[in-house]
Parts: structure tokens; C-alpha cells; sequence
């Protein structure tokens, strides 16, 4: 009973140890890029976008504060009241009755963060105007009134505020994307080793099985699970050791058939010459064409053995040139009707035109010779045999037929196996060396044709042959 492999728990194979580092490092990097990009994209569009804010903030106040220089005439009214400028301020870039945003958005629109100048370069809110240290790190906007300046409002540039709250915002964000590369980390961890070994166990249970089959055991088979690569593969290596275990039994039987095939001749030789040397048999013309009978036979037997090698390791040596194969079976069947008739087989032909093949006239002989055998060999008598030629444009087809008795179609495949006989008996006389469909089907691989049995119309077994035609254009 052939049972799956099942592999033992070893330590990791060395697969798995690289396919978990090359996985792990690759997703590492990958991480750790996606980290600095980040990063560094969030730093800078944070950057611009409160360049941004900042810029249209400032802009909004300028405008505001112009209209407020053409409803009053001057700036001396915000002078004498410094703390109007927060309010104004307040009204004019938070517009409504709401409370004033919280956070970011509030820290863009403090007060402080702005500096109002009169015409003259005066300060009127804000930085003196020798404090040239701050005032360089400022922006200025001109404040107009029907195309007259009437001011300049300065304000704080992002750069200086992210000095006081992108710490805060970037800590924040860079610990949430940290958290997330963290858990990203630990997910390729997971999915490198469970990958590694999951892959790396299923490889070494196909090169633990290959090594088994090296060795000889062809009874190991993989277990075939899902339907990846991996599965198809194993299911190939479970049809090669099927193969090659059928191919060693056939090659055991092969070698006992021989051996039986060759002992039966060999003893009635070794029987026969101890009767002459004992005196028991007459050493006359006789028992020497007993002798030769039994030496002949041994002859057929290994001329149909080297021919089957020779097929076997493609050496067989065939000579092909144009014929016409009607002619050739033609003649040969009518050489055997009288040998048929003594048989008691009746011949009825239906061959009709010509059917030119590329052919060798000798082994094509040999063919027709091996199936009249095997007509004769089993064949009742009365009995009968008929062969067909026919065929289209592109193939020429030879049927073969007799009558009873027939063959059960489970054994029909099982005709082309070498020594085989039907009904299981090796008794030469009951059908010879059990090699001649085998050489048959050798003969006609040989010409590029295909031989296949089925079962009679007469009752019998009948064998296609389908041969090439020669002015085929396929």
C-alpha cells in the first residue's frame, strides 16, 4: 500500500532561512523609505502650507486695515489705544460672532505675530524701527487706499512660527507614522517567517522524496495540496515514481518471461541430449531435427529480443523509401493463402488502388508476417480473416480482422505488453514467445504509424494501422 510522505519536524532548511532574510530585509528597507519620505513630504508641505495660511492671513489684515486708514484719516487713533490692535485683528481674520479657532490656526492669526508701520516707515504697532535684527526676519505688505500707500503691515514668516509649534504637530505625526512602520515591521516579520516556512517545508518534503527515489524507493508520493506550482509539481513527481515503479515491475516481469521463455527449450534440449547420451534415445536424423527444432526456437526468440532492443534504443534499422504498401500487402497474403486455407482460415481481401507510403518492403513483411502468426496462433478454426486498405487524402489505413475467439476489451490494452498472453498461460504451443505484437507495433512506430486493437465485427480481434501517405501536403 503506498502511503503519502510524511516528513518529520527538522530545523528550518536553509531555504527558509534565506527566503526569511531576503523577505525581512526587503520589507525593512522598503519601510524605513517609506518613513523618510514621509517625513520629509510632511515637513515640507506642512511648511508651505502655512506659508500659505500666513501669506492670505496677511493679506486679509492689509486690506482690513486699509479700509479702517480711509474710514479714520490716520493711524493716530491706534496709537493712543494699543489694545484695539488685538480686536481689530481678531475681526478681521475671524470674521463672526463664533470664538476664535484653537491650535494651529489660532497660532497664525495672534496679534503679536504682526507689525503695522505708518507711511513714513514709523512703527505704529509693533517693532521699533532701529530694531533692524527682527525687522529682517519679517515680511512687509504695502497697505493702499485708492493707490496711495498709506502703511506697511510686517509679519512673522512660517519658518519662525514652526520654531514655536511644529515641534509639537511633527512629534505627533512622526510617532503615529513611527507606530505605523513599527506595526508594518512586525506584519513582514510574521509574514516572512510564516512564508519561509510554509515554503520552505513543502521544498524540503519534494527533496527529501527526490532523494528516496534516487535511492531506489518508488513508492514515495507527495501529498497534493491546493493548486499552485507547488502542487502541479508534486503531482508530476507522484506520476514520474508511478512511472518509474510500473517501469520496474514491467522490467522484472520482462526479465522472468525471458527467463521462462529461454528455460523451456533450453530443457527439452538438455532432456533430449542425456536421453541420446544415456542410451535411451538413438542419436539419428530424428531426434537431431528434434534438436534443431528446439535450437531454432531459441534463434526466433532471440532475433525477436534484439529487435525490440534495437526499437527500444531507436536503433532499430529501418530503410524507407517510396512503395506502394497495397502491393506489398498484397503479395504477401496471397504467398499465405494456401498456409491460411491449411489452417482452416478463410482470406477475404478488400484492397483496392494503389497507397504509396514512404516504407521498408522487408520489415513491412516482417509486419504482415508477425500478424498472420498471431491469426494462425489463435484463430479457431473454421475461422476467418479479413483485411481492409483504405484510408483519405492524408493517411492510409489497414485494418486487420478476425473471427473468434475474441478479446475482453479491459485486456486490450494490455495486448502491446511484451509476453503477454490472454489467457495468462505460457505454454509455447498454446501462442509462441508472446513477442510478435510487440515487434508488430515496433515495426510499425518504426514507419511512422500507429497500431492500435479493438474488438472484431467477425467475432475476433481486429488492429488498425494508420500510416502516412506519401503525396499527403498535411
Amino acid at each position: 500500500m503506498i502511503m503519502p510522505l510524511r516528513l518529520p519536524r527538522p530545523a528550518v532548511s536553509r531555504l527558509g532561512i534565506k527566503l526569511f532574510a531576503v523577505i525581512l530585509l526587503v520589507n525593512v528597507i522598503i519601510s524605513g523609505l517609506v518613513f523618510l519620505g514621509v517625513s520629509r513630504s510632511l515637513d515640507q508641505g506642512f511648511l508651505e502650507y502655512l506659508d500659505t495660511t500666513q501669506t492670505n492671513r496677511a493679506e486679509t489684515l492689509a486690506e482690513g486695515l486699509g479700509e479702517e486708514w480711509a474710514r479714520r484719516g490716520d493711524w493716530e487713533w491706534l496709537r493712543a489705544s494699543p489694545r484695539i490692535w488685538d480686536r481689530l485683528v481678531r475681526r478681521q481674520l475671524w470674521p463672526g460672532a463664533g470664538p476664535p479657532p484653537h491650535g494651529i490656526e489660532r497660532r497664525l492669526g495672534e496679534a503679536k505675530d504682526f507689525v503695522l508701520h505708518d507711511a513714513e516707515g514709523l512703527p505704529v504697532i509693533g517693532l521699533p524701527p532701529d530694531d533692524d535684527e527682527e525687522s529682517a526676519t519679517l515680511r512687509w505688505l504695502p497697505i493702499e487706499h485708492q493707490g496711495q500707500r498709506v502703511g506697511t503691515l510686517g509679519y512673522r514668516p512660517p519658518e519662525q512660527l514652526m520654531a514655536r509649534m511644529d515641534r509639537i504637530f511633527l512629534a505627533r505625526q512622526q510617532r503615529s507614522l513611527a507606530i505605523i512602520v513599527g506595526s508594518l515591521g512586525i506584519a513582514s516579520l510574521l509574514l516572512a517567517g510564516g512564508l519561509s516556512w510554509w515554503l520552505g517545508g513543502r521544498t524540503r518534503g519534494m527533496a527529501l522524496a527526490t532523494r528516496r527515489l534516487t535511492e531506489g524507493d518508488y513508492s514515495i508520493r507527495l501529498t497534493e495540496r491546493g493548486r499552485d506550482e507547488l502542487s502541479r509539481l508534486a503531482h508530476d513527481f507522484n506520476v514520474l515514481a508511478a512511472t518509474l515503479e510500473a517501469s520496474r515491475e514491467a522490467r522484472s516481469r520482462w526479465v522472468s518471461d525471458i527467463a521462462h521463455e529461454l528455460r523451456t527449450p533450453l530443457a527439452v534440449l538438455r532432456g533430449e541430449i542425456e536421453a541420446m547420451q544415456d542410451g535411451i534415445r538413438k542419436l539419428d536424423q530424428h531426434n537431431l531435427h528434434s534438436l534443431a527444432q528446439e535450437v531454432g526456437q531459441l534463434e526466433r526468440l532471440v532475433a525477436d529480443l534484439r529487435l525490440l532492443s534495437q526499437s527500444d534504443a531507436g536503433a532499430l534499422e529501418v530503410q524507407l523509401a517510396p512503395l506502394d504498401l497495397a502491393e506489398t500487402l498484397a503479395e504477401r497474403l496471397d504467398e499465405a493463402a494456401g498456409w491460411l486455407e491449411d489452417s482452416g482460415i478463410e482470406l477475404e481481401r478488400h484492397i483496392h488502388g494503389a497507397a504509396r507510403i514512404r516504407g521498408d518492403a522487408q520489415r513491412l513483411r516482417q509486419l504482415w508476417n508477425n500478424l498472420l502468426d498471431n491469426t494462425c496462433a489463435y484463430t479457431r478454426a473454421p475461422g476467418k480473416l479479413r483485411v481492409s486498405l483504405g484510408g483519405d487524402d492524408t493517411h492510409v489505413t489497414v485494418s486487420w480482422e478476425d473471427s473468434s475467439p475474441g478479446v475482453p476489451e479491459s485486456e486490450l490494452p494490455r495486448l502491446t505488453e511484451r509476453l503477454y498472453r490472454v489467457e495468462g498461460s505460457r505454454n509455447r504451443a498454446s501462442g509462441g514467445s508472446g513477442l510478435g505484437l510487440s515487434i508488430a507495433i515496433a515495426l510499425a512506430k518504426a514507419h511512422g504509424a500507429e497500431m492500435t486493437p479493438s474488438s472484431s465485427a467477425l467475432g475476433g480481434l481486429c488492429w488498425t494501422l494508420t500510416f502516412q501517405r506519401l503525396d499527403s501536403t498535411a
